[in-house]
């Protein structure tokens, strides 16, 4: 007979976890046929039963789910990373960082709000407060030329609100999306970080006057370079949830520049 007292609870049935857990039973069974969760034991019954341990298990599928990974994804993080305190560990750094980034948005549109609702009008300057495309000048042009830089500026001078606010927005989910792959315990290599690097690439050929963007430009070196310059300037690596992130991202991409481009 099924324990019901909570000290001395031993396992869930099925159709409790996924109350519990806001999942469908079906989902349940689905993770069991691809080998990512398996219940602690079958009953006489043929009921499915989770103890503690395949609870953690849920939790981390459900955390890597969050973080926008397939399930072969998570499968292959679960090969690597084998020690679920560590991994929830970094689950834990990750949604701290996710929610430092959120109350920025928050603040951010919050002001917006006020000034609507005042009536007042929209300063770009406080909406973009925080981005400074020009601090990075000096470094763009010892690297890549003043004429690199000219192009950019010009590009970014000649957008408008909106369209700023959009690739601000698409440069933050880029950079979230690594901090979530790098703290999901994938590794450089894998699937998921590979596509990201490939997204970072093409993100990179849309800004005017980058390497990427540019014919004949050598593409590996630039991508190998700009990697380690988020690793040697705190100012990008602050994008990347800091240093460690960071590095996460260059070996990713030197990895993602070694092939045939």
């Amino acid at each position: 007979m099924e324990e019901t007292g909570s000290s001395a609870r031993q396992d869930w049935s099925i159709q409790e976890v996924a109350r519990i857990a806001g999942t469908t039973s079906r989902t349940l069974r689905h993770y069991d046929d691809v080998g990512l969760l398996a219940p602690s034991r079958v009953g006489s019954n043929g009921y499915r039963y989770y103890d503690g341990t395949a609870l953690l298990q849920l939790q981390r599928i459900l955390l890597l789910r969050e973080l926008g990974l397939g399930l072969p994804a998570i499968a292959e993080v679960f090969r690597q990373q084998t020690d679920t305190v560590q991994a929830l560990s970094r689950h834990l750094d990750w949604l701290g960082q996710e929610q430092q980034r959120l109350a920025r948005q928050m603040a951010s549109v919050r002001q917006t709000i006020e000034t609507v609702k005042g009536g007042g009008d929209i300063v770009a300057e406080k909406m973009f407060d925080g981005f400074d495309h020009t601090q990075y000048k000096d470094e763009v042009e010892e690297r890549w030329g003043k004429d690199a830089y000219a192009k950019s500026d010009a590009w970014w001078r000649g957008m408008g609100a909106e369209e700023k606010q959009e690739w601000m927005v698409h440069a933050g989910k880029l950079g979230s999306d690594w901090i979530a792959v790098a703290g999901s315990g994938a590794g450089p290599d894998s699937f998921a970080a590979q596509d990201l690097a490939r997204r970072h690439v093409a993100w990179l050929a849309s800004i005017p006057g980058t390497p990427a963007a540019e014919r004949g430009g050598d593409l590996k070196a630039y991508i190998t370079g700009l990697a380690d310059m988020y690793v040697a300037d705190p100012r990008f690596a602050a994008n990347y949830g800091g240093e460690t992130g960071a590095g996460f991202v260059r070996d990713a991409l030197r990895i993602y520049a070694g092939q045939d481009l």
